[in-house]
């Protein structure tokens, strides 16, 4: 498959789903979970934080190995490594054995997305590189609404194991899809030493870039204003709306289609809006999201649809400003883009496992609460946001 093929696209969307399908399949069985380990819903809960914990500390290398070894050969054996963990969930005993493989699970699943999107640089440059990264977000935006939906079915058909046994068959799939079509995007005559001196000097370059930090981390805010939500699924599904176990599509599925609206909209906008009034944008759809959700929680009672729909206008504002925010993060340095990658998922995904194992208990306790944090967090990146735009500015 040539790297411009139009299914590059789905390929790199299906490798980069692994992350929220590790997450959102099994949220369906964490009282089944609970009840069979012996655990209470805290000590499951954190096999959240150690599914996060590694895959943070692992992004920082995915594109570091990429940048030497080629992008295909990483993709490949993290993908396999991914379905010999799930594997190890799928026969877990007790809950410290379930954490042990949620930990494994994390250091692999994570190569799909931060080398995926440094194949995207690779391939294209500019409004090209942004339609191809708009549409990898829009079909990758489909994972966190039928994950929840395929763990329900298979939790009551078959029990929570089966769970673990679909990941790894779903890892076995995308390593020979991989193999068969994925190509190699890094020429030899442009890939980078892991010399230890080196990817040093790298790390201090890249984490001492303040206009970096802010993009990333208006990144990572942003997508922690609807990653809280994911986190409190189970209470806010099933506590706070009194539905079932098998009803998780009524928070996921709006989420996921505001998510592939604003990605949709980001490449089709893309060379016509210029950047920074496509992110201002997604920043102002977010901020009525967080409105419209604090004040329906403060008034009324939780009810679907009333209750999710804010979550999906938010995720279309978050998906339309998230393509360009990454474009320009990888591109301050196009030397070392699986690099800069690797720092940009370490810096998110790292946020991400504080809010699993901080933020989201702290919130969980009532819409009111989850809406305000989220309001926060949008509010920070927006912060970073300008604060990056102004140092651009003064730089020129």
């Amino acid at each position: 498959m040539p790297a411009t093929h139009p299914w590059i696209a789905a390929l790199l969307a299906a490798l980069a789903a692994i992350g929220p399908f590790s997450i959102d399949t099994y949220l369906p069985a964490f009282p089944e979970m609970a009840a069979d380990l012996g655990a209470t819903r805290i000590e499951v809960q954190q096999t959240l934080t150690a599914y996060m914990v590694t895959f943070a500390a692992m992004a920082l290398w995915h594109g570091a190995l990429s940048d030497r070894f080629g992008r295909r050969n990483v993709i490949l054996v993290a993908t396999s490594l991914f379905g010999v963990a799930s594997l190890l969930c799928a026969f877990a005993t007790s809950i410290e054995w379930l954490w042990g493989g949620r930990a494994l699970q994390g250091m692999s699943a994570g190569a799909g997305m931060v080398v995926g999107r440094a194949v995207i640089r690779d391939i294209f440059d500019g409004a090209r590189a942004q339609k191809l990264m708009s549409r990898v977000i829009m079909i990758f935006g489909i994972a966190p609404a039928v994950a929840p939906m395929v763990g329900g079915a298979l939790l009551l058909a078959f029990g929570w194991r089966s769970i673990f046994v679909f990941l790894a068959v779903f890892a076995g799939v995308l390593v020979w899809m991989s193999w068969r079509f994925l190509p190699e995007t890094l020429p030899p005559e442009q890939r980078q030493s892991l010399h230890p001196v080196g990817l040093a000097r790298a790390y201090r370059a890249v984490f001492s870039s303040v206009p970096f930090l802010l993009l990333i981390a208006a990144v990572a805010l942003n997508f922690n204003g609807f990653f809280v939500y994911v986190l409190s699924a189970p209470v806010f599904v099933m506590e706070h709306l009194g539905l079932g176990p098998g009803s998780f599509a009524w928070l996921f599925v709006p989420a996921v289609a505001g998510m592939m609206g604003g990605s949709w909209l980001s490449g089709n906008i893309a060379g016509q809006w210029t950047g920074r009034r496509t992110v201002i944008t997604g920043f102002v759809v977010m901020f009525a999201a967080v409105g419209i959700g604090v004040v329906h929680a403060a008034v009324f009672a939780p009810s679907v649809p009333w209750s999710v729909l804010p979550v999906g206008i938010y995720t279309f504002g978050m998906a339309l400003a998230m393509p360009t925010l990454t474009i320009y993060a990888l591109d301050l340095f196009p030397a070392r883009r699986g690099f800069a990658s690797s720092c940009q998922s370490f810096a998110q995904v790292g946020l991400n496992a504080l809010t699993a194992g901080l933020f989201a208990p702290l919130l969980w306790g009532s819409p009111l609460t989850l809406g305000a944090g989220a309001s926060v967090f949008v509010a920070l990146g927006l912060l970073c946001f300008v604060v990056w735009a102004a140092m651009a500015k003064n730089s020129r």
